[in-house]
């Protein structure tokens, strides 16, 4: 009995076992599809899998449902970058570019979803610094007549494009990512490989009303085959060359097929829906590879190079390391560091190469190099690293200072103050000159940011100063803007009328303006700091800034309305020949023009120093940066 006992267990447990293996089995499959799953969605692999798509999707004619929109991840890594907006400005989405050019009262603000806002909407755009953060753009309400301005973050000088609406409405939502796309873009000679997309999109159209049809089996499996043999084919193909011998052959079959399919009796309904459908799918897939590459994009130009990162960080162990009394250097210059009657210029920077072009180039074309004092201003990152830097690169007869800003005591201001870059925006305008035709015109504009305005407490026995921003390139002897007339302003600086306060009406206060006072720009500004001290210039950027955050909080644009509004009647206009600029995104200036200029403003998103700067400019730049240093060669920095 017990030998029987025993047989009936065991019959029982060998099954068991195999269950058990088989559970496990499941389980792990599960966990491997789990992991396996996301991570094709995040890498965008599900576009690719054209011949799944297609015929497993032909047996239905209504498109998915699914809430997520394939784009969604690409959405959600750009929104990730950006800043969130006000409430205010995210109402009445424009749906329609065309209403774009006819509703000239309403500007587009940009940051990956296009909004109506205010009179003047104003967004800055992130420009390229080591800290950059992609932020979003925005569209102006009620311009002028003949206007819509849309803004986002960027810099000066118009550039009037014709364009078609379509690519006035990726430059409203991408900004200059439109710009470097159109010059990179290359003719294709793919003629053949068009052809065989437009077959296989009327064959996929025509191919769920056939299946449905019994008496169709033969010319369903026809054409099924077809379709996946041109989808096999087009999966490895971009242009006619790479297209496989046999390519005629492959078009006159499934032309017969298409023709045949044609001729038989089905729903004319379902394949418009079909049609329908396909277009959808494909204009989805197109919008998301743009987004993917408008985002990769803005990472690109602004996260900081690896090459640059290495240098910094070797710099700085290097200070650590040297023996040399820096700070014993630079108490035996003190005296110039202090003396009003010499030339000194202010540079805000976080980039090593940046504002060592700029300090060189001012170097070698001065007449009197002793006379130049640089006060190079920096964060507590890259404070040690630029100090070793600057100790050891000698610029003519110059003085270079560098100054932590995050570590200096003001009196009227306790808290550590952390450093502030310009700020960059950029202003879009359609204007409808004709009926029959459209102008697309996009302005950017640098701009102060908050710690331009303890320039007068930091330098207190200083009268007159020149602020450089690093992304610039000087070409000319600079000492004349001290023996400027400046009748009693307080900023030399670029202007520009296209730009008026009108535009940004509704994100100033309340307080009277003049509506027709003129924009002005930074990169290269003669500043008398003994009248701003008169006129209390700090005082009153800071209540504006308290004024307007009271009002609706602290924005993107704040910086940008109180600087225009604390400088308004205090800007002398310098002439046009002293600086150029879009040099970072404007791809049609004439290098002639560059010759004649003093300063050279890159400006914009396509900085020099990235592997996407704007290849005919960067010789101007390039030439004044000293490429056989070894700290340049041992972290590979060639820009």
């Amino acid at each position: 009995m017990k030998g029987g006992g025993g047989g009936v267990s065991s019959s029982y447990s060998l099954p068991a076992k195999r269950r058990w293996k088989g559970l496990v089995i499941a389980v792990l499959g599960l966990v491997f599809l789990s992991m396996l799953v996301p991570l094709v969605f995040l890498l965008g692999l599900h576009n690719g899998f054209h011949s799944t798509i297609a015929i497993s999707g032909f047996g239905t004619e209504q498109r998915n449902s699914d809430p997520v929109h394939p784009s969604t991840h690409a959405d959600d890594l750009i929104r990730r970058f950006s800043p969130t907006l006000p409430q205010v400005v995210r109402d009445n989405v424009v749906k329609e570019s065309g209403n774009v050019v006819k509703e000239t009262g309403n500007v587009v603000k940009e940051t990956g979803n296009i909004v109506k806002g205010g009179a003047g909407n104003v967004v800055k755009e992130a420009g390229n610094n080591t800290k950059g953060k992609s932020t979003p753009a925005d569209v102006p309400k009620q311009v002028r007549k003949d206007s819509v301005a849309s803004v986002v973050r960027g810099n000066i000088t118009s550039n009037v494009i014709a364009a078609n609406e379509g690519e006035m409405m990726c430059e409203l939502k991408f900004g200059s990512y439109c710009l470097w796309r159109r010059e990179q873009k290359e003719k294709m000679n793919d003629s053949v490989v068009k052809k065989m997309k437009d077959l296989l999109f009327v064959a996929r159209a025509y191919y769920p009303s056939i299946a449905k049809l019994p008496t169709l089996d033969k010319l369903s499996q026809e054409m099924k085959q077809n379709i996946q043999d041109f989808e096999r084919v087009l999966s490895e193909t971009t242009t006619d060359k790479d297209l496989p011998p046999r390519n005629k052959q492959m078009i006159k079959m499934m032309e017969t097929v298409i023709a045949k399919a044609k001729s038989c009796p089905v729903d004319c309904n379902n394949v418009d829906k079909k049609f329908r459908q396909l277009v959808d799918l494909t204009e989805d897939e197109a919008n998301f590879h743009m987004k993917q590459s408008a985002f990769l994009y803005k990472l690109a130009v602004q996260t900081m190079p690896k090459s640059l990162h290495c240098l910094s960080m070797r710099l700085t162990v290097e200070y650590f390391r040297s023996s040399v009394d820096i700070e014993h250097v630079e108490q035996a210059l003190a005296k110039k560091l202090v003396n009003p009657e010499l030339y000194h210029y202010i540079i805000f920077s976080r980039n090593i190469l940046a504002s060592s072009v700029a300090i060189n180039s001012t170097v070698q074309h001065a007449k009197e190099s002793e006379k130049q004092v640089f006060h190079l201003l920096t964060d507590k990152e890259n404070y040690f690293s630029m100090k070793l830097w600057f100790s050891r690169h000698k610029y003519g007869d110059a003085t270079v200072q560098v100054l932590n800003v995050e570590g200096l005591k003001l009196d009227n201001h306790p808290k550590v103050a952390p450093l502030h870059l310009p700020e960059e925006f950029r202003f879009s305008f359609h204007r409808v000159d004709k009926l029959s035709s459209n102008q697309f015109r996009t302005q950017y504009l640098s701009m102060f940011s908050h710690s331009f305005y303890l320039l007068p407490e930091i330098f207190q026995s200083l009268e007159k100063v020149v602020v450089l921003d690093d992304d610039t390139v000087v070409q000319r002897d600079l000492s004349a803007l001290w023996d400027l007339d400046m009748r009693g302003k307080v900023n030399g600086a670029m202007q520009s009328c296209d730009l008026s306060l009108f535009h940004l009406k509704n994100y100033l206060p309340s307080s009277s303006f003049d509506e027709n006072s003129c924009s002005w720009a930074s990169g290269i500004n003669i500043i008398d700091l003994s009248r701003w001290r008169i006129h209390n210039l700090t005082k009153t950027y800071q209540q504006l800034v308290h004024e307007m955050s009271k009002e609706g909080g602290l924005t993107e644009t704040t910086t940008l309305s109180a600087s225009l509004l604390t400088f308004q009647g205090l800007v002398y206009p310098l002439e046009d020949d002293w600086m150029v600029s879009g040099l970072g995104y404007n791809y049609r200036t004439e290098l002639n023009v560059l010759e004649k200029a003093a300063v050279l403003h890159f400006d914009g998103s396509m900085k020099p120093w990235l592997e996407l700067g704007i290849p005919k400019y960067k010789r101007f730049w390039r030439k004044y940066l000293n490429s056989q240093n070894q700290f340049l060669s041992d972290c590979n920095v060639n820009p």
